[in-house]
């Protein structure tokens, strides 16, 4: 079942969310502590997201599939969005058995992906504030 996407109301609440679908620890590491890195890199992933389900929606092969899949999964780890990450690499394990991917799990994978961006977004919008 997939979960709801990210309501930043709910973020200080551990009783609603263990965790946030970017673990900015890990994200601040890879950047040195520099937050307008941080914000450009969460721009750069946000587009990346995008780009690759669009292209995984259109795939048309099982290479297709699977680039477009580890294209996500890499870019999520880079950033520490660990559970979109799993979930890719879930899809990525799936496909290598020869299992086919449902409309239903590239549709869970899509509902990662939106939550991911609303949290980006949110992240960026009180960044500038």
């Amino acid at each position: 079942m997939a979960l709801p996407a990210f309501n930043p109301e709910n973020s200080s609440s551990p009783q609603v969310r263990a965790m946030r679908p970017v673990d900015l620890v890990h994200l601040a590491k890879q950047c040195l502590g520099d937050e307008n890195l941080e914000c450009e890199i969460l721009r750069m992933f946000d587009r990346s997201l995008t780009t690759y389900f669009e292209r995984l929606k259109l795939a048309t092969s099982a290479d297709d599939l699977h680039l477009n899949i580890h294209s996500i999964r890499g870019a999520s780890a880079g950033v520490g969005a660990w559970t979109l990450s799993e979930l890719a690499q879930a899809m990525e394990n799936e496909l290598r058995d020869g299992r086919p991917l449902t409309s239903e799990r590239i549709d869970d994978l899509g509902i990662a992906i939106e939550e991911v961006r609303d949290f980006i977004a949110w992240m960026l919008t009180s960044r500038q504030d």
